[in-house]
């Protein structure tokens, strides 16, 4: 540790003031330290001889896995040295793509002892996913689950390769480190501002970007996150994400073990529901994180029938919407608590615990964010208004990334100014609560009034039979854009005129002329691998059609059921 102690002093604060808002606000600072390891640091002195667990998983097919937080600590301790017997120095860029498994911790831990650089990848990548991560991220080895291996054959070149979960040809196999040694020692201590982390964004409306974390970014920024998620020593916190993005850090590692939690994650092929919520109910899970489409899935079940025993639930990736909200509240009598940030930063904006909710929106900003909305002129808007999210860099909250990796102009632009802009509009309130109103290209005029998709998306799945929207603009020859929605139904419901004639009926009924649905079309939303609704696919395909263009299949227009 630091000799101020001042990453356990901020913890502490955070932890004691878990329900007082404005005293953590008022109190908070960030730590600003010269060298850390969050790992050496923290990690290891808080788990030494520390015998509750560390980990929880489960796979689906009822298989448990246990690890302590003093287990934690050795295994961490040999795979660093293994690692550092194939190779691995300080520095190297490491490409890590596991499924939720115990090596995947084992290795992100060992890792930061070495000070290498770990670019975490999903399993769901594509071929030409995993080469662009290759080249830019300038990766010289690889860990990767045995099933993946083959993805790699083409592509790698004198990379070290080792194999996790079962042996493969001419890969070096991790389970070889449980022969190493369970004392470590580095080889030097970590500047506070060398990276650690490399992150491929979701890309949901551009090419991924690289986002670089320093080792004080990431394991010290998101004390903001622990105190979102309003986790306590002794939680069994679940974050249901998969490994590879930014928000399994934030929540299934760094927070947790911040505040001294239990990560508890779950394993499996294909997500079931149900075993999902008894699953939640048998581990006597008193947290849980997960994003919107989880909690969509999670309320066509009978919640109450689950013997739960929840404290914190929260949501995050994209704002969640009312009608689901209040599902869950009439099941369990809690209402998820809504939070902002990005893979460029740790949690901004939230609900906190025991903090008064308004519907609709995702909160105040947190300890260590001076968050400002700003107007087209880019200027800070005083009071209620509508805006730009941006954060103040005067001075700049740990959490933001360093910048994005191979990019010094996008990185200047974004980090280098008075403002981080967001890229995202929302609303504040006199009370200063922000509500989000959509990504600042994603909002539109129809007829000269501005329209919110988001609004518009918690508006229509309302419906008994839709399941998931996306609101985008669609060329119109004299209103210049109308609203359109694409729709998943829920199973159960078929595409056609009847289901059509239903949702016409509820858009002509509840809501205004100017900002009603004007066309639907039916089908599967396009998403990105990590969950996320591709919305410029959905805008492109309109621009393509154009004002004249001829209706689809499984499309409807408003004008069809007049009568």
């Amino acid at each position: 540790m630091q000799e101020d102690h001042s990453f356990a002093r901020a913890r502490q604060l955070l932890l004691d003031q878990r329900t007082d808002y404005d005293t953590a606000r008022a109190e908070f600072e960030w730590p600003r330290l010269d060298t850390f390891n969050w790992a050496l640091d923290w990690f290891d002195p808080m788990a030494e001889g520390n015998d509750e667990l560390a980990l929880l998983g489960i796979d689906d097919d009822g298989t448990q896995h246990k690890v302590t937080f003093d287990e934690m600590r050795r295994r961490s301790n040999q795979v660093a040295n293994f690692l550092a017997d194939q190779g691995i120095e300080r520095g190297d860029r490491v490409l890590l793509m596991l499924p939720n498994v115990v090596p995947l911790w084992e290795a992100m831990l060992g890792l930061m002892k070495l000070g290498a650089v770990t670019i975490p990848a999903t399993v769901l990548l594509t071929d030409d996913d995993l080469a662009d991560r290759l080249e830019r991220g300038e990766v010289s080895h690889v860990i990767v689950w045995h099933e993946e291996t083959e993805k790699f054959e083409e592509l790698l070149d004198e990379q070290t390769r080792i194999s996790v979960g079962g042996e493969v040809d001419g890969w070096q196999r991790f389970e070889g480190s449980t022969r190493a040694d369970a004392s470590f020692s580095p080889d030097a201590d970590t500047p506070a501002d060398s990276p650690l982390l490399l992150y491929f964004t979701s890309g949901t409306t551009a090419a991924p970007k690289l986002v670089m974390h320093t080792h004080q970014s990431y394991p010290v920024g998101h004390l903001s996150t622990m105190y979102w998620l309003g986790l306590q020593p002794g939680d069994n916190h679940l974050n249901i994400s998969s490994a590879g993005w930014a928000k399994h850090a934030w929540s299934s590692f760094f927070a947790p073990w911040i505040a001294g939690a239990t990560v508890v994650y779950l394993n499996y092929d294909r997500f079931d529901a149900d075993w999902a919520l008894q699953t939640i109910a048998d581990c006597k899970v008193t947290s849980i994180c997960a994003p919107p489409t989880v909690w969509r899935l999670f309320i066509q079940h009978d919640l109450g029938g689950y013997d739960v025993s929840l404290r914190e639930i929260v949501s995050a990736g994209e704002p969640l919407n009312p009608k689901v909200i209040d599902k869950i509240d009439e099941a369990w009598g809690l209402r998820p608590r809504d939070g902002y940030g990005q893979t460029e930063t740790t949690a901004q904006i939230a609900n906190t615990p025991d903090q008064p909710i308004k519907e609709g929106s995702m909160g105040r900003p947190l300890p260590g964010y001076d968050i400002v909305l700003l107007d087209a002129d880019d200027e800070p808007i005083d009071g209620p208004g509508e805006g730009q999210i941006a954060i103040r860099l005067d001075p700049a909250p740990v959490g933001l990334m360093a910048g994005y990796y191979g990019d010094e102009t996008s990185s200047r632009e974004k980090v280098g100014g008075e403002f981080y802009l967001t890229g995202d509009v929302a609303e504040r309130d006199e009370d200063g609560y922000i509500t989000y109103v959509g990504r600042a290209d994603d909002v539109f005029k129809s007829s000269g009034y501005r329209i919110s998709p988001f609004e518009l998306e918690s508006f229509i799945i309302r419906h008994e039979a839709v399941a998931e929207a996306a609101v985008v603009p669609s060329p119109h020859a004299t209103r210049g854009e109308i609203p359109k929605a694409f729709l998943t139904l829920k199973e159960g419901y078929e595409p056609g005129e009847e289901v059509a004639r239903s949702i016409f009926a509820m858009i002509r009924e509840d809501l205004s002329g100017y900002k009603r649905i004007r066309r639907i079309e039916f089908l599967e939303l396009p998403k990105t691998v990590s969950g996320k609704i591709r919305r410029v696919e959905l805008r492109r395909s309109e621009v393509e059609r154009g004002p004249e263009g001829e209706q689809r299949d499984n499309e409807f227009w408003y004008e069809q059921f007049r009568d």
